[in-house]
């Protein structure tokens, strides 16, 4: 299969991005490769399906954000966390579809907290209105295309890098499996995470 894996720099997604190149010929995309999309940028996300063209799949692991206290971020910052991940995500399912091949699939990235913390509300209801909007738009794609979201969690080498305890976390490579799966399996409008395999939000 053709592959193009968003966000092929970072830690998830350059490990999604190396897993499927053992099976499968990927084009990596991100803001600092060779073909370059930012995904605030909706021009930038129709200009990279016209460079890329037809693909079989299409994986984004392009899913920046933080926390944010409710009342700190200006209006701007925080239409810009809902932008960039978001709708930054839907607007990309929307433009991917006409390049995506027959039976082909769209994977998108959520992300959870295991509890609410301070400073969460905006990760929540981005990631919760992502997964709701994929369990919805499943059963509206054409010609047989699958649409998933993977919740990946912590990742071992993110806690590491922010100095946190990085038993806490999955490590990069097994989260990727999980992106794989999405790809080459069957599963349609859900969920998937490392700890609890497929779900419905």
């Amino acid at each position: 299969m053709r592959i193009l894996v968003i966000g092929a720099s970072g830690t998830i997604g350059s490990a999604v991005a190396d897993g499927l190149a053992a099976r499968h010929h990927v084009v990596r995309a991100s803001r600092r490769s060779q073909v370059r999309v930012d995904m605030a940028d909706a021009a930038s996300v129709g200009a990279l399906f016209e460079e890329a063209g037809e693909v079989d799949a299409v994986v984004c692991c392009a899913a920046s954000g933080g926390l944010a206290p409710l009342d700190t971020p200006s209006d701007d910052d925080f239409w810009r966390g809902l932008d960039g991940k978001l709708i930054g995500q839907v607007n990309l399912l929307r433009r991917a579809l006409p390049y995506v091949r027959d039976g082909g699939s769209v994977t998108l990235t959520s992300g959870r907290f295991a509890a609410p913390v301070v400073g969460s509300s905006l990760a929540y209801l981005v990631n919760t209105g992502l997964e709701a909007f994929v369990y919805a738009a499943a059963i509206e794609m054409p010609r047989g295309v699958r649409l998933n979201v993977v919740s990946p969690g912590w990742v071992r080498e993110t806690l590491v890098r922010l100095g946190m305890e990085p038993a806490d976390g999955t490590p990069a490579a097994e989260v990727a499996r999980i992106y794989l799966d999405a790809v080459e399996g069957t599963a349609n409008g859900r969920t998937l995470t490392v700890s609890e395999g497929v779900t419905l939000p």
